[in-house]
Formats: structure tokens, sequence, C-alpha cells
């Protein structure tokens, strides 16, 4: 059961990172658009990936560190609204995430 737990919330965290990628594009793509930055720094965000992997227990990077510092945090919230929509749009049910 626990494997089946482990599975799951590798599952939610793999498609939650592959949300904010997919966000970060369509926010580029806006970015073009309207002259936005949010895109550009979310996109700096992919140094973090191998540290928001379930499993991982190794700390932050200093580029990590440095890239979420250069993020606003109407940037990341926003972000963080538009990818907890998605299951629903994409007519799934919605993520549960609980703490582990």
């Amino acid at each position: 059961m626990a494997v089946f737990k482990s599975m799951i919330s590798s599952q939610a965290a793999a498609l939650l990172l592959v949300a904010l990628m997919g966000l970060a594009l369509v926010h580029i793509q806006r970015a073009e658009a309207q002259g936005s930055s949010c895109a550009a720094v979310l996109t700096n965000l992919n140094v973090c990936a191998p540290f928001v992997v379930p499993g991982s227990n190794d700390k932050p990077s200093s580029d990590c560190c440095n890239a979420v510092q250069a993020v606003e945090t109407s940037c990341v919230c926003n972000t963080l609204r538009m990818a907890a929509q998605l299951p629903s749009q994409c007519n799934l049910p919605p993520l549960s995430c609980g703490t582990n």
C-alpha cells in the first residue's frame, strides 16, 4: 500500500512539474505578446527540477535558490492556481495532495 501511495505521490509531483513547465511555455507565448516577464522567470526554475522529485533528499542548489528568489510571489501564485485547474479542465478528478 505504501508503494502505491508513493507511486501516486510521484505521479502527482511529475504531473505538477509538467503542468508548471507547460504553463511556463504558455506564459512565454503570452509574454511575447504582452511583454510579461513572469514566463521568462518561470523557465529559470528548471534548475530546481531535481529537488522537487519525490524521494529527493538533496538541498536545492544555489542556482535553484537564486531562481526561486527571482520569481515574484504573484507570478508563482497565479501559475499554481492555473495548474490546479488543469485536471478539471481535462475532465479529471481534482488532485488531492496530502502532507507526508
